[in-house]
């Protein structure tokens, strides 16, 4: 796998806005920093997480999405203001793939030791984000989801730090078959063969 890197950490702050004739809080508008991000328990320190239901904890500590799915994202959307952040990660990393990471991988990165735990699900704030709803169909509709990690050990993160394998759970499904599933399950049909090879064989559980 190539070298996956840190090129940009991101914080958000809470921010107040008219949806559909509605007032919607949220924490997705995020943006680079100048200095380390420190990743806790069971968020970032600094950042707003506003839905604590549907964001952050344990299992939801920290966001990271790769810098290569912005290009594709940019021609579907080329008159937003583009920055890092945009899907509301937190750190945004080269060379990061879903179809390749597996779950219950474990790197470090910076000081901290993370673990891979599940995909991002896109919900109705995306579409805030980029003000347009239909991209969080098709989000759904690509395997570029980003992923989560839970905190093993607490630590700093920088720019140019390194995403370095610790350990590889490769009898895990990867973060792109779990995306999979979710959405087949959303759309409501059958899962069929598929989530039984990952009933029976995967040794990390994960919900579907």
């Amino acid at each position: 796998m190539k070298q996956m890197k840190v090129i940009s950490v991101n914080i958000g702050e809470k921010r107040k806005i008219q949806w559909r004739r509605k007032t919607v809080e949220t924490g997705i508008f995020k943006a680079p920093v100048n200095e380390p991000i420190f990743l806790d328990i069971e968020d970032v320190q600094k950042d707003n997480v506003v839905d604590r239901k549907h964001h952050g904890g344990i299992l939801q500590a920290v966001y990271a999405y790769s810098e290569g799915h912005y290009e594709y994202w940019q021609e579907l959307y080329p008159d937003l203001e583009w920055n890092y952040g945009m899907f509301g990660e937190n750190i945004t990393i080269t060379n990061l793939d879903e179809t390749k990471i597996h779950l219950g991988s474990v790197y470090q990165l910076g000081n901290a030791k993370i673990e891979v735990t599940k995909p991002r699900e896109p919900c109705y704030k995306l579409g805030i984000r980029f003000n347009d709803p239909k991209i969080i169909k098709q989000f759904w509709n690509s395997t570029k989801s980003g992923l989560y990690f839970k905190i093993l050990k607490t630590g700093f993160v920088a720019e140019n730090d390194e995403l370095i394998l610790i350990k590889e759970a490769i009898l895990n499904p990867t973060i792109a078959e779990v995306y999979h599933l979710k959405r087949i399950k959303k759309g409501g049909q059958s899962q069929g063969k598929l989530t039984l090879f990952f009933l029976v064989n995967t040794r990390y559980s994960f919900d579907l």
